[in-house]
């Protein structure tokens, strides 16, 4: 199709405007997902453009082909100078099937050998016939055919693969070879990898896994599914210097995680890897932003104080996160708003529903997922009943509770976190009064002493205070009997340390046996313990159901010797994953909750 000069006349911005789509078009195409690149970029990377006048001192355009591609003039590309300024971007669906059209030829000398794309194709897999497109007098295009322009179908293939691939691994650099392949050093060969569209990943080894700046390049929902994937096919695990087995449900699953299967070691690596959180900035002192960092609520504040310093998950771009903090304090929220004595928690919840209202209609992250990606941590005993005014907050939401109690239907086994309740005295040292006396020195077969309330402790009592000498069951420690040995003396010269719901089903004397390495006895029917989707509790600890309290000691003595060691021996082993850091350690608590959110997190999404 030839177009006349003489009959058109250009404005100089109509120019400019036809020179950008097609550039612009040029540099999408250049860095497309495409099959085989090379075959298209030197369509766009020499094209030399010429301007002159015409007799009828109309400007008009033209290209020329590199002779390396195909020995041709380009049609001539003109409007006249009175034409309305958006007929101007007709020019895209000529252009477009001039670059489809060269792209048919290219294919039909392609050879056999020609190497595939990164997805296993040719380019002629893509390659469609090419239909005339007409323009009339007006200006206006019509298909002379019954079919679309498939330069129509192609360039929305580009790019909806360039949607697809966030990766810059396809990029070749304009001149290099087209009958070599060029990639990126840390690139997975194309036997490896099939194409993202279909996000189906071959197993593959440790040594065989993507580095972190491959996946890093993932759109978060990509990299999430890439996620699951390694996972769901990890090697196993049978010895782990860093990792002591017998605490675990499956070391494996330590580093790989899914339940019940052994994946926990690679899924912590491939949480340090992929993940990255963003906080959201809103909310006002001291609700949000503000960690506490002492007393049995401690767990909550450390874990805001660290979030927010950390440099490795944290994004500002809220774009690359695969979850979302919600930092607030649960005790916080009870110190502003709760009135005393008035036992009305329904304040709290408001707030906090407004509170997700405004950054919902802030930003769009919220209504993507209708809270699903959005997770909050929460040691106080109301942290979930401050959810409920809410009910995406209270069902969609991650949340990490102390107060994980299965009979009261705010806490979901497989989505929420049951969170350790740490009792912290020192904040400058956290780590104080860590350890305890070797088992020939523990003297005393239980210990427990604590304030009287909920429905355990009462039957405690009523069973074992003052009735046997190997039993030390106390209310409050008295006075005289501190005098001679205090509390965390009690602890670190007991063999079991009993550990009874209080008011809820948690209690932070679990975490204080441990640190005293005492082997806690839990008593709290329908808890979920810490991190029970990873540790086997029944390595380290003993679990007695209430309405067992009065043959508690009988449970105890009928542990033999042996295993009670090998119970101590593994308390040891365990506790490095419930210390607090000033900077966070692998596998301590910090991460050992990020890790448990991150695992249920990545057993929502589906394949």
């Amino acid at each position: 199709m030839e177009f006349h000069p003489m009959h058109w006349r250009f404005e100089t911005k109509k120019i400019i405007l036809v020179i950008a789509i097609v550039t612009t078009a040029g540099a999408v195409l250049q860095t497309c997902s495409l099959p085989h690149p090379a075959a298209f970029r030197p369509l766009f990377s020499v094209i030399t453009v010429t301007t002159f006048e015409t007799p009828n001192n109309t400007t008009r355009k033209s290209g020329t082909v590199p002779s390396n591609v195909r020995d041709e003039q380009l049609p001539a590309v003109s409007f006249p100078v009175n034409q309305p300024a958006d007929q101007a971007t007709r020019v895209a669906p000529q252009a477009i099937t001039l670059f489809n059209s060269t792209i048919s030829n290219t294919t039909s000398v392609t050879s056999p050998n020609t190497p595939p794309s990164d997805d296993g194709l040719r380019v002629s897999d893509f390659a469609e016939p090419v239909s005339e497109i007409v323009y009339e007098n007006n200006g206006t295009a019509k298909n002379s055919s019954k079919q679309e322009a498939s330069g129509s179908s192609l360039a929305q293939n580009i790019l909806e693969g360039s949607r697809m691939s966030n990766s810059r691994s396809n990029f070749i650099p304009i001149g290099a070879n087209r009958n070599k392949t060029i990639r990126p050093k840390n690139d997975i060969p194309k036997s490896k990898l099939k194409a993202p569209t279909a996000l189906s990943f071959p197993k593959r080894t440790r040594a065989d896994s993507r580095t972190k700046n491959e996946v890093g390049f993932m759109p978060p929902d990509q990299a999430l599914l890439y996620a699951k994937h390694e996972i769901q096919n990890a090697p196993i695990v049978t010895d782990d210097p860093d990792l002591h087995p017998p605490i675990f449900r499956n070391v494996s699953t330590f580093k790989r995680s899914i339940p019940n299967t052994q994946h926990f070691k690679q899924s912590y690596e491939l949480m340090e890897k992929i993940l990255k959180v963003y906080i959201y900035p809103d909310g006002e002192r001291p609700i949000f932003h503000t960690p506490e960092l002492k007393g049995i609520y401690a767990s909550e504040g450390w874990f805001m104080k660290l979030m927010e310093e950390n440099r490795q998950f944290v994004v500002k771009d809220p774009e690359k996160a695969h979850l979302f903090y919600l930092p607030y304090g649960s005790h916080q929220l009870e110190l502003a708003l709760y009135v005393p004595n008035s036992h009305n928690m329904r304040p709290l919840s408001i707030y906090l529903r407004d509170y997700v209202n405004t950054i919902a209609s802030k930003y769009r992250f919220w209504n993507r997922t209708r809270g699903a990606d959005h997770f909050l941590v929460a040691c106080h005993d109301w942290g979930p009943y401050t959810t409920k005014e809410h009910e995406e907050l209270c069902h969609n939401t991650i949340k990490a509770l102390c107060n994980a109690d299965l009979s009261e239907g705010f806490f979901v086994r497989g989505k929420d976190v049951s969170l350790p309740e740490t009792t912290i005295r020192t904040p400058k040292r956290p780590l104080r009064y860590l350890g305890g006396r070797p088992v020939s020195q523990r003297s005393i077969l239980a210990f427990f002493a604590g304030n009287m309330h909920g429905r355990v402790r009462p039957v405690l009592l009523k069973y074992w205070s003052d009735k046997d000498e190997d039993m030390k069951i106390y209310g409050p420690l008295p006075n005289r009997v501190s005098r001679q040995m205090s509390y965390v003396q009690h602890m670190k010269s007991s063999k079991f340390c009993i550990c009874p719901m209080g008011y809820e089903v948690n209690s932070p004397r679990i975490v204080e046996a441990i640190y005293n390495e005492c082997v806690p006895v839990i008593i709290a029917d329908n808890f979920v313990l810490p991190f029970d989707d990873i540790l086997n509790w029944s390595e380290f600890s003993v679990v007695v159901a209430e309405k067992d309290i009065p043959k508690l000691k009988d449970i105890l003595m009928a542990i033999p010797l042996r295993r009670y060691i090998a119970l101590q021996k593994n308390v040891k082993q365990v506790q490095k994953h419930f210390l607090w850091h000033s900077k966070p350690v692998k596998y301590d608590i910090f991460h050992m909750i990020l890790h448990s959110v991150w695992f249920n997190r990545l057993n929502q999404i589906q394949s």
